[in-house]
């Protein structure tokens, strides 16, 4: 067997190395790549069913083969009904006010975190904050209900012993909207308070002692240190929370509330709208159609927001 020349072994050497080093790598990104693959690239065929007649056929290929195309068509019952304005309207809304309000108390929470002293207590109070975010909107639920029941809900306790009329929470649409927006920080603040504070706890503590030293308030040094420094991460947060403006958390709309008709012009959204309407009907393509209207709208909003904050200051654009 002729071996290598001398001169050529560490090339060689270093060139399978590199092989194995990238086989190494793939293989830990595999997982990840596999689940894109099957999750969500496979399923971009079905996006054919928002364009056909929702026609059964024995097999899917049939399904997308054999089916007739109706054009738009399938699109015409998310602007044809009457509750077309109050869902796109409480959609909007809620994820305008809740992009808003996420951000300015995450920030402010991840801040007020990283001047505990005590470094153990700031470490439970994070735990504390963060655990909500892996709970169900399920068992969220049933948190809101011991509160707001009409029976025996602590709430309608309290104003029982005020000698207060108690208010039906559950067929009063006038409050929900403050209702949902505290469920939404509750479970999520955490989540976003954590990437925040871990951009503050990168920061160089040298330039905190400089403006100590140049006599700054802590109000001061939150204000010309720490928030320029989140500047990035809050832009580019802040995009991505907005490519999601036209979509909503089905779980937080439709389990809270606990599907109280009374309470829709509060609740309904394009989410929830959607799946009483496939539950009703059954109809597989005017649901694949909204799926690929929303889509498509927070694409065009996340595009042009970037582009925004691209010709503003090219360093905060994703892309």
């Amino acid at each position: 067997m002729t071996r290598a020349p001398a001169a050529t072994r560490p090339i060689l050497a270093h060139n399978l190395a590199r092989r194995k080093k990238t086989l190494l790598l793939t293989s830990m990104a595999l997982p990840g790549a596999l689940w894109l693959l099957l999750l969500r690239y496979l399923p971009m065929f079905g996006l054919v069913f928002a364009f056909q007649t929702d026609r059964i056929r024995p097999t899917l290929w049939d399904r997308v083969i054999k089916n007739a195309w109706t054009g738009f068509k399938n699109f015409e019952f998310l602007f044809t009904t009457s509750d077309s304005w109050r869902m796109v309207r409480n959609t909007i809304a809620y994820n305008a006010v809740w992009i808003v309000l996420g951000l300015v108390v995450s920030v402010a929470f991840a801040i007020i975190l990283n001047e505990i002293p005590r470094k153990f207590l700031g470490k439970t109070y994070q735990t504390l904050m963060f655990f909500p975010y892996f709970i169900s909107w399920v068992v969220v639920s049933y948190f809101v209900f011991a509160f707001l029941s009409p029976d025996k809900g602590l709430l309608t306790f309290w104003q029982r012993s005020l000698g207060q009329t108690p208010v039906d929470w559950y067929n009063t649409p006038g409050p929900w909207p403050y209702v949902l927006t505290l469920a939404y920080l509750w479970k999520n603040v955490g989540y976003s308070c954590i990437l925040y504070l871990a951009a503050i706890t990168g920061i160089d503590a040298s330039q905190y002692e400089a403006a100590g030293i140049d006599g700054a308030t802590k109000w001061q040094q939150v204000r010309f240190v720490t928030l320029p420094h989140l500047r990035n991460m809050i832009i580019i947060l802040l995009i991505m929370s907005v490519g999601k403006i036209f979509n909503s958390d089905f779980g937080l709309f439709y389990n809270v509330p606990r599907d109280s008709g009374p309470l829709f012009s509060a609740t309904q959204v394009v989410d929830t709208f959607v799946y009483r309407a496939l539950a009703k009907t059954g109809n597989v393509g005017m649901s694949t159609a909204a799926g690929l209207f929303q889509n498509v709208v927070n694409f065009v909003v996340i595009m042009l927001v970037n582009t925004l904050f691209r010709k503003i200051d090219p360093e905060t654009a994703l892309f």
